[in-house]
């Protein structure tokens, strides 16, 4: 089987990529290197430019016609600067999503796999969410997402292409054999600032210890980014099985922030200081996934633990700069 693989060389979509290469189906990566990087590339078919432009999508179809499916991971994903530029987010995610859509049409491809969010849920009061709650996105970057998806599921009823949307939280970790990883010197999330405050000797920040959850702290749905790509892969195989339009993805448990301190403590050799505050505007006490379905439709499960992520991804933080200098 080949695939093309829309952000292909972004964090997401490399390590999907890298996935496909071990169950032996052949991507075709295609990415603008906005915030991908080429060296994510390396020794794959590469097309670099836009998921929009037309004429790209048509050289891509005619040198690669035994392209069976896509996995769209192209996005901008940083939900404060959605929130400052709404108007680039909803070109860049759902614009050109949309001329994308078009352009695969035209090509004759009948399979998409959308990797979406789960950020666009509303929660319960048990924190979590699955396949039938209610949706109540709450920032520019989420409600792209939502609206690609329904965008999706208009086309999908009356034009010949399925879409498969895949809902997930939070990635942490990198390719185990360390191919891949985050981008980014200093990721924005939890476990960037854990890692962050642990090379520069700094306490970590616990914003919000009285939300309701187990032990006040937030809590989070953090998936390694390997499981994610299996997920996806195994998507790709099962593909046309069955005929829901909408998997979660996740660990079925989440984690709450202190307990993602205690894991990371337990990785390293000198523990981190953590001091407590209060929370940041627009701060929520947070959701996690049911993953029944996936696990049933897909025969996936999360396999890497939180503690597991944490490694690799201080791993990757070792050699980042050997990688992409």
């Amino acid at each position: 089987m080949k695939v093309l693989i829309s952000g292909g060389a972004g964090y997401i979509g490399s390590t999907v990529a890298s996935a496909c290469l071990d169950a032996g189906i052949t991507p075709v990566v295609l990415d603008s290197l906005v915030t991908g990087r080429g060296e994510f590339a390396r020794g794959r078919a590469f097309y670099e430019g836009d998921i929009a432009d037309g004429g790209l999508i048509d050289t891509i179809f005619a040198e690669h016609p035994d392209i069976e499916a896509v996995v769209h991971c192209a996005a901008l994903i940083v939900v404060p600067d959605s929130v400052a530029d709404p108007v680039g987010y909803y070109r860049a995610n759902v614009a050109k999503s949309l001329d994308f859509v078009e352009h695969l049409l035209r090509n004759g491809c009948e399979k998409m796999i959308f990797s979406s969010s789960a950020s666009i849920y509303e929660a319960g009061d048990d924190f979590t969410v699955d396949e039938s709650s209610g949706l109540a996105p709450q920032s520019p970057y989420a409600r792209t997402k939502a609206v690609c998806e329904g965008m999706f599921a208009d086309i999908s009823a009356t034009q010949p292409i399925r879409i498969l949307s895949l809902r997930y939280f939070n990635p942490i970790g990198a390719d185990p054999k360390m191919r891949t990883g985050l981008q980014l010197r200093r990721p924005s999330h939890a476990l960037g600032k854990m890692i962050e405050a642990w090379e520069e000797g700094t306490p970590f920040q616990v914003t919000g210890t009285s939300w309701p959850t187990r032990d006040g702290s937030g809590i989070r749905d953090y998936i390694h980014v390997w499981d994610l790509a299996t997920a996806h892969v195994a998507a790709l195989e099962r593909f046309g099985t069955f005929t829901e339009d909408v998997i979660n993805l996740g660990t079925g448990r989440g984690t709450t922030v202190r307990e993602l301190v205690d894991a990371f403590n337990e990785v390293v050799e000198r523990p981190i200081e953590v001091v407590e505050t209060g929370p940041r505007p627009g701060d929520v006490a947070g959701a996690y996934t049911r993953t029944e379905l996936a696990r049933r439709l897909l025969e996936w499960e999360p396999r890497h633990t939180v503690a597991e992520g944490i490694r690799h991804s201080l791993e990757w933080a070792r050699i980042r700069p050997e990688i992409l200098g």
